[in-house]
Formats: C-alpha cells, sequence, structure tokens
C-alpha cells in the first residue's frame, strides 16, 4: 500500500508511484471495445480484409497460392546417382521437391479442367432431356384434347337431343356472330322504311263480283 490509514489506495493505482498497472483477463465486451478503438486510432490505413474461407476447396486455393509458384524449367535436376555425403544431394532433392510440387500442380489444374467440363456436358444432356420429357407430355396433352373434343362432336352428330341441338345451334350461332349478322335478320331501318310508304292493293282482282243483299223472284201462278 502507499500509505497508511482509512484512505489509503493500492500502489499501482498511486499516481507517484512507477509500478505498471495490472492486467487483467479481458471479457469478449471489452475485447471487442479494444479492437474498435484500436481500429479507429488509424482511420487512414489500409486494412485487408482476407477472403472468406468456405468448403474444402477454399482450404486447397489458399495453400496453392500460399505456395510459391514453380519454375516451368528446372534445368538443375540431377540425377539419381549423387551420393549421400555428396554435396549434390542436398541441390537434388530440393529441385526434385520443386518438380514434385509442378507435376501436382499440373495434375490438379487438369483434373480441375476435366471435373469442369464433365459439369457442363452432364448439365447439357440433363437440358436436353428435360426439354424432350416437356414436349411429350405436350403432345400427349394435345392429343388427349383432340380426341376429347372429337368424341364430344360424334356423340353430338349421332344422337340428336334437344340438348345436344341446343348445343348444336349455340355453336352455329356463336360461330355465326363471329362471322358477321345473319342475311335473313331484318334491320330496324327497314321497318322505318315501310311505315313510311301507303299501303299497296294487289294487282289481280277477279273481273266480276257477285252481289250481296235480297232477291225478289215474281211468280205468275
Amino acid at each position: 500500500m502507499s500509505g497508511e490509514g482509512p484512505d489509503s489506495i493500492p500502489t499501482s493505482a498511486d499516481p507517484r508511484s512507477k509500478r505498471p498497472t495490472k492486467k487483467r483477463a479481458l471479457s469478449p465486451t471489452s475485447s471487442q471495445a479494444a479492437s474498435v478503438t484500436a481500429l479507429f486510432a488509424k482511420p487512414d490505413r489500409e486494412i485487408r480484409v482476407p477472403p472468406p474461407a468456405t468448403g474444402p476447396s477454399s482450404s486447397l486455393q489458399r495453400a496453392a497460392s500460399s505456395r510459391r509458384p514453380p519454375p516451368e524449367i528446372i534445368s538443375n535436376v540431377q540425377g539419381s546417382s549423387a551420393g549421400a555425403g555428396s554435396g549434390e544431394f542436398h541441390v537434388y532433392k530440393a529441385s526434385r521437391r520443386r518438380e514434385y510440387e509442378r507435376l501436382r500442380d499440373m495434375d490438379a489444374d487438369l483434373q480441375r479442367q476435366r471435373d469442369q467440363e464433365g459439369f457442363a456436358r452432364d448439365k447439357e444432356e440433363r437440358d436436353r432431356r428435360d426439354q424432350d420429357k416437356t414436349r411429350r407430355n405436350r403432345e400427349k396433352r394435345e392429343k388427349a384434347k383432340a380426341r376429347k373434343a372429337a368424341v364430344v362432336k360424334r356423340a353430338v352428330d349421332n344422337h340428336p337431343s334437344p340438348v345436344n341441338t341446343a348445343v348444336k345451334d349455340g355453336v352455329a350461332g356463336r360461330a355465326a356472330h363471329a362471322n358477321g349478322p345473319r342475311a335473313s335478320q331484318p334491320h330496324p331501318s327497314d321497318n322505318l322504311d315501310r311505315v313510311d310508304q301507303p299501303a299497296t292493293v294487289p294487282a289481280t282482282v277477279p273481273a266480276t263480283v257477285p252481289a250481296t243483299g235480297l232477291v225478289i223472284h215474281d211468280e205468275d201462278d
């Protein structure tokens, strides 16, 4: 303690003390607050955010990107005749490791390309099968509709009943209405013309018309 008495304070809290402040375990909230404070302390500093890692393929790509790309041509690959005690043995091992990495990367690229081509080929095949199935179903539906219409028409023609006659008349009426007004139907303007004209007398009248009334005959007896 920094002194005696009821108002004594810890030595670490005394401003006169040079002892460093005790560090305590940070809670998740205080840890996040410290991270945010450190982040906003230098707002002009560029922050690099790594891409999200999801799935095994991302880990393989991350490992391939972190590995140094092997050279295309290795001219100093030594043969297997190098002795274990020679100085070229370690050079040979490093060259062989780089060559194996190059071949492994080439095989991985080839396998990835084959997988993509196979996926595209399978997708085209599935699309073609789906289109063929849709076309066959559509043709079946059209044939079923045509067959049903033919059965209904045959039944109407073979069994003339009031219902069927009404159905036929309705169909004919709809067809006539679609084609235009019927010629036998009088127009309202024709009746107006007939009212304005005087009534005509038939041209054929009998020559002699029998007289009507009482006839008296004289008797001599």
